[in-house]
């Protein structure tokens, strides 16, 4: 896992990343013969193929960081709400079961669900990491999700829109995600060149955190500000993600 991410410097503001990926690609592979039911079934005699992936983003709270510390320690209230449309459940006092969604290529769909356990700050970071579920042993796919969240009071930089609203504080929310994915694949998929095998399950992977960014991002910041009785224009709406 790479070192917990450090506070971004203020001359670098969050800022807004439409990006609008697909869910899925579904153009079937160039097969020469018919794909049987037992080419359908995950090949797994043959070692998964690994897929990695990592992300950092910045999202801004119109509050003191306190506040803001208290809604993330507050979880339970929120984060099966704000994963919505997405199923989540609680499991346990910090963790939760959350069905992503279905994705695929090549005619091949996986409906990816994981468990997270929201561990309790410490020092101001926050740390999400994978809860190996019962009944995903023996299954095709494998998720290591190792995630850190840094909390800093900035500056904030007054405008009308802020004036109009009463906010005089802010807190920046800066994250990594080091996210890794392996997969016993069926056996039609291998007849494809690995390259391109490897090539699409990283774009994909990159695409559905993107999406799944978005959206939470999104949510989250709504959900916060509904609390403190605001509904935040477009202009303050600032975030970003990038893919490493």
């Amino acid at each position: 896992m790479q070192p917990d991410p450090q506070p971004s410097s203020r001359d670098q503001h969050c800022s807004s990343e439409a990006d609008s990926p697909s869910p899925s690609e579904s153009s079937p592979p160039d097969l020469a013969t018919p794909i049987s039911q037992e080419d359908q079934s995950p090949d797994l005699d043959r070692p998964p193929m690994n897929f990695q992936s990592q992300f950092r983003g910045c999202m801004e709270l119109y509050a003191g960081l306190p506040q803001v510390m208290d809604y993330f320690d507050a979880h339970q209230g929120w984060f099966c709400r704000c994963a919505h449309p997405m199923k989540a459940e609680p499991l346990g006092e910090n963790g939760y079961v959350l069905v992503i969604g279905r994705y695929g290529s090549f005619g091949y769909e996986v409906e990816p669900k994981i468990g997270l356990n929201l561990l309790p700050q410490q020092a101001g970071v926050y740390r999400i990491q994978t809860i190996v579920l019962p009944e995903q042993e023996g299954q095709n796919y494998v998720v290591d999700f190792q995630a850190a969240m840094h909390l800093s009071e900035t500056e904030l930089e007054a405008s009308a829109d802020t004036a109009k609203l009463g906010l005089n504080q802010l807190t920046q929310v800066d994250w990594h995600l080091d996210l890794g994915v392996a997969i016993h694949f069926p056996r039609f998929i291998y007849r494809l060149p690995k390259s391109l095998i490897q090539r699409t399950g990283d774009r994909l992977l990159a695409q559905i955190v993107k999406q799944v960014s978005q959206r939470l991002t999104s949510k989250v910041q709504d959900d916060f500000h509904s609390t403190l009785g605001v509904t935040l224009p477009k202009g303050l709406r600032r975030w970003w993600l990038k893919h490493h």
